[in-house]
C-alpha cells in the first residue's frame, strides 16, 4: 500500500533552517506530482508547496516563497523540503502528500516543526 514516511522536523529558533525528507513506497513515485502541506495548532490545512512528477516545475505558497525548497529524488522516491530563515509563524505539523496543489489525496502522519527562541 501507499506508505508515506516523513521526518526531519524538530526545534528550530527564528531565522533558522531545517529538512524535511518523506520516504515513499507502493506507488511508482515519478509518475506523480507531490506536495507539502502543514497544519498550525488550531488551523485548518493549508498547502505549502508541490513539485510535478518529471520536470520538477514547483509552486509555493506566498508566505514561504524564497525561504522553502521544494524537491524531489526519483531514484530514491523521496521528497524534501529545505525551510530557511524560519518563522514563528511557521510552526506546524507538516504532512507530505501524494499529489498536486488541488489534486493531493494521501498525506503520511507528518513531522512537527517548532520554530521558538
Amino acid at each position: 500500500q501507499v506508505q508515506l514516511v516523513e521526518s526531519g522536523g524538530g526545534l528550530a529558533q527564528p531565522g533558522g533552517s531545517l529538512r524535511l525528507s518523506c520516504a515513499t513506497s507502493g506507488f511508482t513515485f515519478n509518475d506523480y506530482h507531490m506536495s507539502w502541506v502543514r497544519q498550525a495548532p488550531g488551523k485548518g490545512l493549508e498547502w505549502v508547496s508541490s513539485i510535478t512528477s518529471r520536470t520538477g516545475l514547483t509552486d509555493y505558497t506566498d508566505s514561504v516563497k524564497g525561504r522553502f525548497t521544494i524537491s524531489r529524488d526519483n531514484d530514491k522516491d523521496t521528497l524534501y523540503l529545505r525551510m530557511r530563515s524560519l518563522k514563528f509563524e511557521d510552526t506546524a505539523v507538516y504532512y507530505c502528500a501524494k499529489g498536486g496543489r488541488t489534486t493531493y489525496t494521501i498525506m503520511g502522519q507528518g513531522t512537527q516543526v517548532t520554530v521558538s527562541s
